[in-house]
């Protein structure tokens, strides 16, 4: 949090050192017009990066004054009298971090429950669906295509084409769209594809609805996978091999 705080920070002073050209005491005309921001290009600099950071303030949802700020970073900046002590600033910024990091807490514990809640509903009514079969640990998947031979076990490494995506349809990761199949041992995953991919034979394709327990858990993972998310992902195996055992030593 902290290092979000200060990121921010650096950014909305750096939007204002553009806009004003980092000329200390700018009496200048504030106002922007659109003929300003083509005909310069500190301001259309300025401008653009200005407009990046309140899109992420507006993001991460922070709660201050913005015309407070600005009254804080010109007097910081043009050396004028603040009106805060440096011990008032510091213990304005730590109340502030304290309750950006429980309003953060807060949003997150109600995304999980939401999540939580949609994931359940949506395996309920899936495993009623024709074709879908349901595992003891609560994972579901369907047989696009049977393969052949034998199954991998836990430790073998696989090789397999993948597209993942959540409930809404939302596309998190896809080994098709890089073109490149992914290779990894099959007990360095999550608990849903290590169950998973060992009921596949070579040249299987399965879609796997996966329940949170058995993907990423209230941590989630990336930008995209919210805590506590059910994940679907369609698999296709196209190789596997045992690990290479190391030399024992002399």
């Amino acid at each position: 949090m902290k290092k979000v705080i200060c990121c921010v920070i650096m950014a909305v002073s750096m939007f204002f050192c553009a806009c004003g050209n980092c000329t200390a005491g700018n009496n200048g005309e504030t106002e922007i017009t659109k003929e300003k921001i083509d005909g310069n290009k500190q301001v259309k600099f300025g401008y653009a990066l200005g407009s990046d950071v309140g899109r992420n303030l507006k993001k991460q949802n922070f709660d201050f004054d913005s015309n407070a700020f600005i009254a804080g970073f010109k007097a910081a900046f043009t050396g004028t009298e603040s009106k805060m002590t440096e011990e008032e600033i510091g213990t304005a910024l730590q109340e502030f971090q304290t309750e950006m990091i429980a309003k953060f807490a807060e949003e997150r514990q109600k995304k999980a429950a939401e999540n939580k809640e949609a994931g359940e509903k949506f395996l309920a009514e899936n495993k009623t669906k024709e074709g879908v079969k349901t595992t003891e640990s609560g994972l579901q998947y369907i047989v696009e295509k049977e393969g052949e031979g034998e199954s991998p076990a836990a430790e073998d490494i696989v090789e397999v084409h993948y597209r993942g995506t959540l409930l809404d349809g939302t596309e998190f990761d896809s080994s098709y769209k890089r073109n490149e199949p992914a290779k990894f041992p099959l007990n360095r995953v999550i608990k849903g594809w290590t169950e998973g991919v060992q009921l596949m034979k070579k040249g299987a394709k399965y879609k796997f609805f996966i329940p949170s327990e058995l993907a990423y858990g209230e941590g989630g993972a990336g930008e995209h996978i919210g805590p506590n998310s059910t994940l679907i992902f369609e698999v296709e195996l196209l190789s596997f091999e045992k690990p290479q055992k190391q030399e024992e030593s002399k």
